[in-house]
C-alpha cells in the first residue's frame, strides 16, 4: 500500500471526539455493566455498592472488572469513514470521553486514526470528565499541543457546554432538540443525522414474529374440541401475556449476549447487536412489559401467574447460564415448549394428558436440536471454533442430528401408542382415521431435517422457518382435517385431553 504522502495542514483545528453515543451507537458503561451481570448475576448488586463511590469511582471500579472489546461495539460508520478522511488528510484527531481512560485508551488503540485520548480516570484526579470537566480538559490539552482553538463531536446534551468552547462543531447522532440549541450557537455546524427509533425496530427488538409460539397455549383448547367463547377470551388474554413476558426476556437475552450476537453473521443485525437501540431504552422497554404480562397474567387466574412465573425464571436462568451448557439447553428449550401448552391448559382449565406431554417433549426436543445443528453448519468449515455463546463445536454435528432425529421419530411413535390406545377410541368416533396423521407427521420431521443438513434454515429458528414454509401449512391442514374427520362430537372443556 503507497503511503499517504499528503502533507498536514499547518493550520488544521485538531478535532476531539465523543466516544459513547457519538463514535459509538452504544455507551460503554452500560456495555461493561450487561458483561459484568452476564458473568454473574450477583454483580448487579456489586454494583449498588459502588455507587457511593461517586461516577469516576463507579467507572474506575468496573472498568477493573471489565471492558468491553473494541472489536466488537457497535460504531457509527459513516462518522467513522469522515474521521479516517480526516486522518488521511493530517488533521489532528483525540479520542475524548467520560468513560474510563483504559476503555477509551482501547477504543483509540482500535480505530487507529487518534493521535491521542482523554478519559476519567479516578485514580489521578478523581473528576469525571463530563460537561464543563470534559471542556476544561480538552482546553488543556489543545493549549499543551500548540493549538489555540478546536473542534468538538459530541451527541448529548451534555455537550453543550463543550461546544460551547470549540471553534467548530460536529454533532453525530444527536436530538432534534439539541441540534437547534447548538446550531444558535454554531450556524455552519456539521451534522450527522439522527436515524429515529421506528416502530419497526421496536418490533423486531422485542421479536413480535416470535409471539406465534405462543400459539402453543391454544393447543389444549382445540383438542378438547372446545368452543366456549370464554374460555377461548381467557387463553387469548394469556396469549397476550405470554406475548409480553417472552419479549421481555428476549431483551433480556439479547442484552446479556451482545458480544456473541455482533459476532454472529445474522444476528449481529438485530437492533441491539447494531445499536439501533440503546442498552437503555431495551431496559426500561423490558420492565414495562414484564410488569404489564404479570397483570394481565393475574387477571387470567393465580395458576396461570404462577405457571407466568416458572417461564420467566426458566427463561431467565436460560439466558444467564443455562444456554452454554450443552445439551441441557435444548432440553430446557423443549421443557420451555410445553410448559406453553401446560399453561393454556391452566389458563382454560382443561386437563392435560400424559399422552400430549409425551409427544409435546419429543417434538420440541427435536426442533431444539434442529435450531442448534442449523447453527453448527453455519460452522462447519471452523475447525475447531465454539459457537458463540454455546457449549458446541461443529464436530458434534453428527451426534446432535442423530438425536434430534430420534427424537422427532419417538414423537411419532408415541402419537401411534395414543391412536391405539383407549383414550383415543374414547375421544374420536373413528380413530382409525388418525393413522393416517402419522405418516404426514413423520414427513415433516425427516422434511425439516433434510433441510438442516442441506444449510437451507440458515441458523434460524425451525418454527419460525415453518411459519414461511408452505409445505408445514399445509401439513398443519392435513393434520387438522384428519383430526377433524376422525372426531365424533365436541366434548365438555373438562374431557381429559388425548
Amino acid at each position: 500500500m503507497t503511503p499517504n504522502t499528503t502533507p498536514a495542514p499547518t493550520d488544521a483545528c485538531p478535532l476531539y471526539v465523543d466516544l459513547d453515543g457519538t463514535l459509538t451507537r452504544s455507551d460503554t458503561l452500560h456495555e461493561s455493566a450487561m458483561l459484568f451481570v452476564r458473568a454473574n448475576p450477583l454483580n448487579l448488586l456489586r454494583m449498588l455498592t459502588w455507587l457511593p463511590l461517586g461516577k469516576a469511582g463507579f467507572k474506575q471500579r468496573l472498568a477493573s472488572a471489565v471492558r468491553p472489546d473494541p472489536a466488537r461495539l457497535p460504531y457509527n460508520e459513516p462518522f467513522v469513514q469522515y474521521l479516517r478522511d480526516e486522518h488521511a488528510r493530517g488533521r489532528p484527531l483525540v479520542l475524548a470521553s467520560a468513560a474510563d481512560a483504559r476503555i477509551v485508551q482501547d477504543v483509540a488503540s482500535h480505530l487507529a486514526v487518534f493521535d491521542d485520548s482523554l478519559g476519567t480516570n479516578a485514580q489521578a484526579d478523581g473528576i469525571n470528565l463530563s460537561r464543563g470537566n470534559k471542556r476544561a480538559a480538552i482546553d488543556a490539552h489543545a493549549r499543551a499541543q500548540g493549538h489555540g482553538s478546536w473542534a468538538y463531536a459530541g451527541n448529548s446534551r451534555d455537550d453543550l457546554d463543550v461546544w460551547a468552547g470549540s471553534a467548530e462543531a460536529v454533532a453525530v447522532n444527536a436530538p432534534s432538540g439539541v441540534v437547534a440549541s447548538l446550531q444558535r450557537t454554531h450556524p455552519q455546524a456539521r451534522v450527522f443525522e439522527r436515524e429515529p427509533l421506528s416502530l419497526k425496530t421496536v418490533l423486531r427488538a422485542i421479536r413480535l414474529k416470535q409471539w406465534s409460539k405462543n400459539g402453543l397455549l391454544f393447543i389444549p383448547l382445540l383438542a378438547a374440541h372446545s368452543l366456549d367463547p370464554a374460555l377461548w377470551g381467557a387463553v387469548f388474554l394469556a396469549f397476550i401475556a405470554f406475548g409480553l413476558c417472552a419479549s421481555a426476556t428476549y431483551l433480556v437475552n439479547d442484552l446479556l449476549d451482545l458480544p456473541n450476537d455482533r459476532a454472529h453473521r445474522i444476528k449481529r443485525n438485530r437492533p441491539l447487536a447494531s445499536g439501533a437501540i440503546g442498552i437503555t431504552t431495551a431496559v426500561g422497554l423490558g420492565a414495562a412489559m414484564l410488569v404489564l404480562a404479570f397483570v394481565l397474567a393475574f387477571a387470567v387466574s393465580i395458576g396461570f401467574a404462577v405457571m407466568l412465573l416458572a417461564y420467566t425464571v426458566t427463561t431467565l436462568a436460560y439466558s444467564m447460564y443455562l444456554k452454554r451448557l450443552a445439551l441441557i439447553d435444548v432440553l430446557v428449550l423443549s421443557g420451555l415448549y410445553t410448559l406453553r401448552i401446560g399453561a393454556g391448559a391452566v389458563a382454560s382449565g382443561v386437563d392435560l394428558s400424559n399422552w400430549l406431554l409425551a409427544i409435546s417433549i419429543f417434538l420440541f426436543l427435536s426442533l431444539a436440536l434442529v435450531k442448534r445443528c442449523a447453527e453448527l453448519e453455519e460452522l462447519a468449515d471452523d475447525r475447531s471454533t465454539l459457537a458463540p455463546g454455546r457449549g458446541y463445536q461443529p464436530r458434534d454435528l453428527a451426534s446432535l442430528r442423530a438425536m434430534g432425529m430420534s427424537s422427532g421419530f419417538m414423537a411419532v411413535l408415541v402419537l401411534t401408542l395414543y391412536i391405539d390406545s383407549q383414550n383415543s377410541q374414547k375421544l374420536y368416533a373413528h380413530a382409525d382415521w388418525l393413522w393416517a396423521a402419522a405418516p404426514v407427521l413423520l414427513l415433516w420431521v425427516m422434511r425439516i431435517w433434510l433441510k438442516t443438513g442441506r444449510r437451507e434454515l440458515h441458523g434460524e429458528d425451525p418454527l419460525q422457518f415453518a411459519l414461511k414454509d408452505p409445505f408445514s401449512w399445509a401439513t398443519l391442514l392435513v393434520m387438522g382435517g384428519i383430526g377433524f374427520v376422525a372426531h365424533r362430537r365436541f366434548l365438555n372443556p373438562g374431557h381429559p385431553l388425548p
